[in-house]
């Protein structure tokens, strides 16, 4: 049994290693590495023992000949690699070759082959795009809003498109949520990545040791031949449960706490954005952990780890925290991924995207007691949500997607008319013999006609628009007319906004 990893130095690729190399009846593991990438030594040194089955490739996902390289001889591909925030941000160019050229690449590889391998492809929950309070709880189907400006979801979206629509045999979609790992810290210090989380974001966590026992206890089960026909040709949300169901406030609270503060000794209402971010609470989670069976760590236990590790941290509760503010929060504003960097470099762009316009930014102001806090019962205007029921599965308030998703493998003709309608276009393909991988053609609301599997639309959530090619983002205009992106973008977007956000050749972001 021979299996193939991207991104292996990664936070998850690691946590996948700890887990998949003590499976007994994997031969031999292809490893896909950048030349330039020195993580790599310090992990064969760690796993000495299993050396003698490692392959090291050393090349780019981007090239051809490479994947071709990796892939062959290999049973299954595991695609983890990918150029995500902050490094999508300042390296766009590397997030385009490696998310959506190298995914390309990759498919095309298996495509090639007599015999191809199975193919776990990770997707990632930033294709679902910014939500709130009206509607936190979302599952596969529900529209992909991804968020302006963010090449990463862009990049992604297109990825998963691929791999979707490719003639690989054996596929599987898995959307990770927020993962946490080792280094978060670490590395959201160094960015004002971090100032882009919504204080009232609703977050469903993930452990990248969780993520790890997933990818592995799936390889185990399909090995045994233990795995129904449910599993591929689909896709899944990757989630913590709903007992790490929280908000970007809850996270920087429980992270603080390390050093006995809070979010609110930190931060103020002006330093994070208040839309444009990307996260939800997942209302199917549940269905991946019922066949493997790996949500074991919640995030009050991460943050607890995390004090063990690292217990310099602890230092902090010495240190007087307006220090800390002004040398580890402050510091970063001068960062161009910083809201107070656009604010003072009159970025209208980006202020809209995050704010709305200037005006609402400049109204968060620093006064907590003024600012609508969800985890306070306090929605975006002022009025009172229960946060407690609101966080309860069972509560979930899901949106109309005009059939019943749950029953998507039966759906009709009639349905998939339907849906269309509700996005403002047409199915034009007059016969549809139940096959909901054979590819129909359709239209868009502005007449482009487009190829897709009903899967693909009806069940994965796709619907073709601008952003599956170009760096525009056009959801004001187009959820004027379709039913379903308005019942997800109306949420935090007005109905008289008509933006729309594009990067020029040179990644710089624009507004229309």
């Amino acid at each position: 049994m021979i299996v193939s990893i991207t991104g292996i130095t990664g936070n998850m690729g690691q946590a996948t290693l700890e887990e998949v190399v003590k499976i007994d009846k994997i031969d031999k593991f292809k490893f896909l590495v950048l030349p330039d990438d020195k993580r790599i030594k310090k992990l064969v040194k760690k796993y000495k023992k299993y050396k003698n089955k490692f392959e090291i490739i050393y090349g780019n996902i981007a090239e051809s000949e490479t994947c071709q390289k990796l892939v062959e001889g290999c049973d299954y591909c595991i695609n983890l690699c990918a150029v995500i925030p902050p490094h999508s941000d300042q390296e766009p160019q590397k997030a385009i070759e490696c998310n959506q050229i190298g995914v390309d690449r990759l498919v095309s590889a298996i495509e090639k082959m007599e015999k191809q391998p199975k193919l776990i492809h990770i997707s990632t929950v930033a294709l679902y795009g910014n939500r709130n309070y009206k509607h936190p709880w979302g599952q596969v189907g529900d529209p992909l809003l991804v968020s302006p400006f963010d090449i990463y979801s862009a990049t992604k979206l297109r990825g998963e498109w691929r791999v979707l629509e490719s003639k690989v045999k054996e596929w599987v979609v898995l959307r990770q949520t927020a993962m946490l790992h080792k280094n978060m810290l670490k590395d959201n210090m160094s960015d004002g990545l971090m100032f882009h989380t919504c204080f009232n974001a609703p977050l469903e966590w993930v452990t990248a040791h969780d993520s790890g026992v997933l990818i592995a206890n799936i390889l185990k089960k399909d090995i045994e031949k233990d795995l129904g026909d449910a599993f591929w040709k689909n896709v899944f949300n990757i989630g913590g449960g709903e007992q790490n169901c929280i908000t970007g406030f809850n996270t920087l609270n429980d992270g603080f706490a390390i050093i006995g503060g809070s979010a609110k000794d930190f931060f103020k209402p002006y330093y994070n954005a208040t839309r444009n971010f990307h996260g939800m609470w997942f209302y199917d989670s549940q269905k991946l952990n019922k066949l493997f069976d790996y949500q074991k760590q919640d995030t009050k236990e991460y943050w607890k780890e995390i004090g063990r590790i690292y217990s310099y941290y602890r230092l902090g509760k010495i240190v007087p925290k307006s220090v800390i503010g002004t040398f580890a929060i402050k510091r970063l504003f001068k960062n161009e991924n910083s809201p107070a960097y656009w604010a003072k470099n009159n970025d209208k762009a980006k202020l809209v995207a995050y704010f709305g316009s200037e005006e609402e930014y400049n109204k968060l102001g620093n006064d907590w007691s003024t600012f609508n806090l969800l985890v306070q019962n306090r929605g975006d205007n002022g009025e009172f949500v229960d946060y407690a029921k609101l966080r309860k599965l069972k509560n979930a308030k899901l949106i109309d997607y005009g059939f019943d998703i749950d029953n998507y493998k039966n759906i009709t003709i009639k349905d998939l008319q339907k849906l269309a309608k509700l996005h403002g276009g047409k199915l034009l393909s007059r016969k549809f013999d139940g096959d909901i991988y054979k590819p129909l053609e359709w239209e868009t609301q502005d007449g482009e006609k487009f190829v897709a599997s009903p899967f693909t639309v009806a069940k994965a959530g796709h619907w073709w628009n601008k952003i599956y090619q170009e760096n525009v983002w056009d959801f004001d205009r187009l959820s004027k007319k379709d039913k379903i992106f308005a019942q997800i973008w109306l949420d935090s977007h007005s109905k008289d906004e008509n933006n729309c956000y594009y990067f020029d050749e040179n990644f710089n972001a624009r507004i229309k």
